[in-house]
């Protein structure tokens, strides 16, 4: 592979070298303006903001006459005329954008050299003394670091950054000038741990905030969202800028709104996706809190865009029946065929172990190859297949009864219950299992009737049609109730086979908790859908609770999609830089280090056994104790992580563990792991965000060492966990430790990883350390990577088109709710009806149902006799049908002003001092709906107002009803 890249280098040229090529020259023009800015007084560098946003202002000024000139149009034009306004207007939205964009460009370097000024004279002056503007005075009511003096304000060069005090001495170097032209260019940065990323972000944070639309940072979690925005705030402020983080309000407060207005807004992914859901659930303009989707930069990008991408936003509420469910009717059932097969496969593996020892390979594998299908994460089974040559015989055998299409696979499975497949998360029950289930059930108790068949029976049945309806509804019953009973008996095995108590989740306060595969760290609030996690409820005897109904829902990759301008950082991008750019359309740049790397990253160590694995990571780590190296050791699961820590305990060596049961800790902990002698124990790198500093001590014995416990299924989580040593020139080493019965060597671990292990003779307890089989692990971190990158372009596909769907239903709920363009709205789903009455019943030359259409529809009879119909074009009846029915509904809605208005005016004139709005009741005979309205603009409009309120609301209620069967149905 490396041969085939230095072969493209030479031809295509080497992407890193370009990118720099290309930056180079914006650095050297941010040196010469800030040699430039050193000379002006610190209240002329405070103006140059004011001047960057002036002639921001007068680029745009023509495009943003135009659009006031649009708006004022629209009062008083046709609705013909409204719609192409409405478009005008859009395209010169555009045309603000571009141009804005245009003189940012023009702009950036300068704007490069005001903050790297700003941060020098921050790092060389305790206290600096400025004129006091208003936005001054207001911040040092709430600030301790900024006091008034008259008609100055004295700005502090320490400040609180969310609970710790720190003094600004940060500079920024030139590789942090590139970064910040990557992140303003709209791509990603990848720059190693302890380059300053957060540092970095204020440069564009600062340059795309000048135009007043907002800027949005975001962060995984609140602590680095508060931190960041407390750290780095001031320097924003100190040039006129408001900024602020949205975790510290509560959803739908006006404060959470007034964080929105900031020119700058921290906040984590999840929160931020939430408030654009629960705008699109809003009644009243007044409720929304974001503004449109502007500039987001978002932090440690890989984790919020890949590792949260298959994990949708949902916004759920209590469903009809939700506590209706199966899950403990069926949990004895589930326990009791579980532990047979389980009893049952230890003595196959037994006989298997057995055969194979007397050399009898074929019926050995044949045995092998049933528990491997019955239970795959047999610990014995694991063990076993960790032996010379077991591993390849299993594959050979799988091989052979997988050829033509499976054909002779049953004759493995016919002795089990069920069959897992561990690799794509799915189980089957076999027919024995379904019989054993069945039990003093009818045979029929899990099985599906088949509607074709069934219902072709009923037609040749010769019953009435009403006998016939009933029966039709008897089997639709039959096939709703048995096909619930059957998922949930699936979610059931699912819950027993695939998912392990602190593996994929914890019990916390009673209650079943996700852990995150990637962080360790505990996802509180999130559920497994489906009814898994009701699954996993039964399963360990914790309160099953109520199955939820979607009412809005985003994936994190669509929302972020959503921005003009999107872009990132984070020190391991590069290995996953197709799908960035694939899916988001994010080019990837890698950015040099400061200082060159001095970490010594070692070759793997493999093992045969994860019990001889421990003990030498075990043996390793006292031995840098001994050194008094500090230690991080990375596992990929709290399991793992209790499991050393119990280890480290017998051999009384004092540590720290941070995994999702102590998150809390988090930050101190890892604050301290940079200690001489330090043991950290750290699942699946949690305490990301936060860098572990190394006193001088620690240097000069070797700096931080990494302890990697298992390669992941990722390589750029490997990586993270690297990248925490040696950062900025420190010194450092990293060494993974691996084993046959590792989780991605059993699933992934080609064939050939065990004939060459086999072929070095490796004998219980011996190490084997080569580049070949470190080659061979990173393939199957590759296969793993494209399985996973494949399951996440499924869901966007899938999500591609609930999300067209998604845009213009919020589109339409947007122009409701504002009221602006809902008249065009209306004119259309008027036409739109008109026409597909027309076509159905043209098409058919059938005037007896158009006819009957046309009065469910609209209340209206034809205006056309059946010769007229029959004789007239598709699109001359459409257009002719349109005006009369469009005249129809306008005509009734003046009626119903003018039926209400003589109760307002008796309201508003005997009583308008006591109340400010009034509900009229609207009904169809069906249904009613309460429209509000402001009681003066109704009086005032005499009826008008409350027609266009009605309008509003009755399009809101129809709009969110239908979303939300749609969601019930895809669900």
């Amino acid at each position: 592979m490396s041969l085939i890249n230095s072969v493209l280098k030479v031809f295509v040229g080497d992407k890193k070298k370009k990118d720099l090529k290309l930056l180079q020259p914006i650095v050297d023009k941010v040196n010469t303006y800030e040699n430039e800015l050193s000379n002006l007084s610190i209240d002329e560098l405070r103006n140059k903001t004011a001047e960057f946003k002036k002639k921001i202002a007068a680029a745009v000024q023509p495009s943003e006459d135009k659009i006031a000139e649009l708006t004022k149009e629209i009062e008083t034009a046709h609705i013909d005329r409204k719609e192409e306004i409405y478009k005008e207007i859009d395209l010169l939205k555009d045309e603000v954008y571009n141009t804005t964009e245009a003189v940012l460009n023009e702009i950036s370097a300068e704007a490069f050299a005001v903050v790297k000024e700003t941060c020098k004279r921050f790092v060389n002056n305790t206290s600096l003394k400025v004129k006091a503007t208003p936005f001054d005075r207001e911040l040092s009511a709430t600030h301790e670091h900024i006091t008034l003096d008259g008609e100055y304000a004295i700005w502090q060069n320490s400040w609180d950054a969310a609970g710790k005090p720190i003094t600004w001495d940060m500079v920024h170097y030139d590789v942090q000038l590139i970064g910040g032209s990557v992140l303003h260019q709209g791509k990603i940065a990848e720059m190693m741990t302890g380059e300053g990323k957060t540092l970095v972000a204020t440069l564009p944070i600062y340059l795309n905030a000048l135009p007043g639309k907002g800027v949005h940072v975001v962060t995984v979690n609140d602590y680095l969202a508060k931190r960041d925005a407390a750290w780095m705030g001031p320097i924003f402020e100190f040039h006129g800028l408001s900024i602020d983080c949205i975790d510290y309000h509560q959803p739908n407060s006006d404060a959470r709104r007034k964080a929105y207005n900031a020119d700058i807004t921290y906040g984590t992914n999840n929160e931020f996706g939430f408030d654009y859901l629960r705008d699109n659930m809003a009644h009243s303009p007044k409720d929304l809190v974001q503004r449109p989707h502007n500039f987001a930069i978002v932090d440690e990008v890989d984790s919020v865009l890949i590792d949260d991408a298959r994990t949708p936003l949902i916004i759920s509420g209590a469903t009809p029946q939700g506590d209706r469910h199966e899950f403990n009717e069926l949990k004895p059932k589930v326990d009791s065929i579980v532990k047979i097969q389980r009893t049952f496969l230890v003595g196959v593996l037994a006989e298997a172990k057995k055969l194979i020892a007397e050399g009898n390979t074929k019926e050995g594998g044949f045995h092998l190859l049933r528990v491997f299908r019955g239970l795959p994460k047999n610990k014995a089974l694991i063990k076993f297949l960790s032996q010379e040559g077991i591993k390849q015989l299993l594959q050979k055998t799988e091989n052979f009864y997988m050829q033509d299409n499976n054909r002779e696979m049953p004759k493995i499975d016919e002795a089990l219950y069920f069959v897992i497949d561990e690799k794509n998360n799915s189980i089957e029950l076999t027919d024995k299992g379904i019989e054993y289930l069945s039990g003093d059930k009818d045979d029929d108790f899990f099985v599906l009737p088949d509607i074709g068949v069934e219902i072709a029976k009923i037609e040749k049945e010769g019953l009435s049609p009403e006998e016939k309806a009933a029966k039709k509804d008897e089997l639709y019953r039959d096939f709703s109730i048995k096909s619930e009973r059957i998922h949930t008996l699936n979610q059931l095995l699912k819950a027993y086979t695939l998912f392990e108590k602190d593996v994929e989740y914890v019990i916390m306060e009673d209650k079943i908790k996700i852990v995150d595969e990637q962080t360790g760290r505990v996802m509180d609030g999130r559920r497994y859908s489906d009814g898994l996690h009701q699954a996993i409820e039964a399963k360990e005897n914790v309160k099953i609770e109520d199955a939820t109904q979607t009412y809005a829902t985003v994936t994190l990759q669509n929302y972020f999609r959503m921005y003009r301008k999107l872009s990132g950082m984070t020190g391991t991008a590069v290995t996953e830089a197709g799908e960035f750019w694939e899916i988001y359309k994010l080019d990837v740049v890698e950015i040099p280090t400061n200082r060159p790397l001095a970490r010594i990253d070692k070759e793997d160590l493999i093992y045969k056994t994860k019990r001889e694995k421990y003990n030498a990571v075990i043996d390793e780590i006292v031995s840098l104790v001994g050194e008094k190296r500090p230690v991080l050791v990375g596992t990929t699961s709290v399991e793992i992580s209790e499991l050393l820590s119990r280890m480290l305990n017998i051999r009384k060596i004092k540590h720290n563990v941070l995994n999702a049961k102590l998150h809390k800790k988090e930050a101190d902990i890892v604050a301290e792991a940079g200690n001489p002698g330090v043991v950290t124990i750290a699942t699946n790198m949690a305490g990301r965000g936060t860098d572990i500093k190394l006193s001088d001590e620690v240097k000069k014995v070797g700096g931080l060492a990494i302890v990697g416990t298992e390669r992941h299924d990722s390589r750029r989580v490997d990586r993270q966990l690297r990248g925490r040593a040696g950062r900025q020139g420190d010194p450092g080493s990293s060494q993974f430790y691996v084993s046959l019965e590792d989780n991605l060597m059993r699933l992934f671990g080609s064939e050939r990883i065990a004939k060459m292990m086999d072929r070095m003779g490796l004998k219980e307890g011996e190490v084997i350390q080569h580049s070949m089989i470190s080659k061979s692990i990173e393939r199957a971190q590759k296969k793993v990577e494209e399985n996973n990158f494949g399951i996440r372009k499924r869901l966007l596909e899938y999500d591609d088109v609930m999300n067209a769907q998604r845009e213009v239903v919020y589109k339409r709920r947007r122009h409701a709710l504002y009221g602006e363009r809902l008249q065009v709205d209306i004119v259309n789903m008027v036409y739109d009806t008109c026409e597909s009455i027309v076509v159905e019943n043209k098409m058919a030359n059938d005037y007896a149902n158009f006819e009957f259409e046309l009065i469910r529809f609209s209340s209206t009879t034809s205006p056309f006799t059946k010769e007229e119909f029959e004789s007239k074009s598709e699109r001359e009846l459409t257009d002719e049908l349109f005006d009369i029915v469009y005249k129809h509904y306008q005509n009734k809605i003046e009626r119903n002003a003018d039926a209400v208005y003589p109760v307002i005016k008796d309201v508003y004139e005997k009583q308008g001092n006591q109340y400010e709005r009034i509900a009229v009741p609207f009904t169809d005979g069906v249904k009613t709906l309460n429209v509000v309205t402001n009681l003066k603009e109704a009086y005032e409009t005499k009826g008008k107002q409350l027609v266009i309120d009605f309008e509003k609301n009755i399009s809101l209620a129809i709009i969110d009803e239908t979303w939300k069967d749609h969601l019930r149905q895809m669900d």
